[in-house]
């Protein structure tokens, strides 16, 4: 346990090290390149924005994660199970996700217009579903037929076919996939919050340190939402143990 927590720690620590070496031995001043040691004067002096607009962004990202746990595991099992409308879904799914959100995100924003909630939990979701339901498909498309077909000769349904067998088969796969999607979500919610000027968010913060010329305040941001897509990751293995520890190896 202690060698889990130590380990990313020292590399965290490690970083900036590095980090703060490459800036000193480059001479870059803060408005150029700000170094760790900038970083914390900037949160202190905006430590209410950064939890306040950090809270707007955490929220409304775990919202559009979770719409897009919900809806990417129906299509996934709408995939799963139909050969037919796996071939017909796939490539519309694909070619969608081809799509740069950055286009994505003004069209939505003019669709929308004052919805700022709505726009930016909708963007979270739509690039961050894609994954989940990918895994979630190919998961039950590899199913053992035998189970299926002794299963349904004893009257059970698809969807106790996906309860009881396909659901756990699937497990190890879908936190793969939300892994990835929680990562997606953030830069969604930030794409939102930058491209829409609606005064929330820390994409707006980051849009404001833009506007100053303030490298710090840009950099604390940053470092700001990667330390809420760390917290977010480790939430999501948490849940991975409890739920599919058993599909975990121990390395020899």
């Amino acid at each position: 346990m202690f060698k889990k927590i130590a380990i990313p720690i020292f590399a965290l620590v490690l970083f900036g090290v590095f980090w703060e070496f490459l800036v000193w031995v480059n001479g870059w001043p803060n408005y150029k390149m700000a170094s760790p040691s900038d970083l914390w004067p900037a949160f202190w002096k905006f430590r209410w924005l950064f939890l306040e607009y950090g809270w707007d962004t955490l929220w409304r990202t775990v919202v559009g994660l979770l719409l897009a746990v919900v809806v990417g595991v129906l299509i996934g099992m709408v995939m799963g199970f139909s050969r037919t409308m796996r071939d017909a879904l796939y490539p519309l799914l694909v070619g969608f996700n081809a799509i740069p959100k950055a286009t994505v995100v003004p069209i939505i924003a003019l669709m929308f217009v004052g919805q700022h909630d709505f726009n930016t939990i909708l963007i979270a979701f739509l690039i961050s579903f894609f994954p989940i339901a990918v895994s979630v498909s190919i998961g039950l498309s590899t199913l053992e037929p035998e189970y299926r077909d002794i299963l349904a000769s004893l009257g059970a349904s698809k969807l106790t076919i996906f309860w009881k067998i396909a659901l756990p088969k699937t497990l190890p796969e879908f936190f793969g996939a939300l892994k990835v999607a929680v990562t997606l979500a953030f830069i969604g919610t930030n794409l939102m919050e930058i491209v829409e000027p609606h005064g929330r968010g820390l994409g707006h913060l980051f849009d404001s340190g833009k506007i100053s010329a303030d490298y710090p305040l840009m950099f604390a941001v940053l470092i700001a939402l990667a330390i809420m897509g760390i917290m977010l990751y480790y939430v999501v293995v948490a849940l991975e143990k409890v739920f599919a520890g058993w599909a975990e190896r121990s390395p020899t």
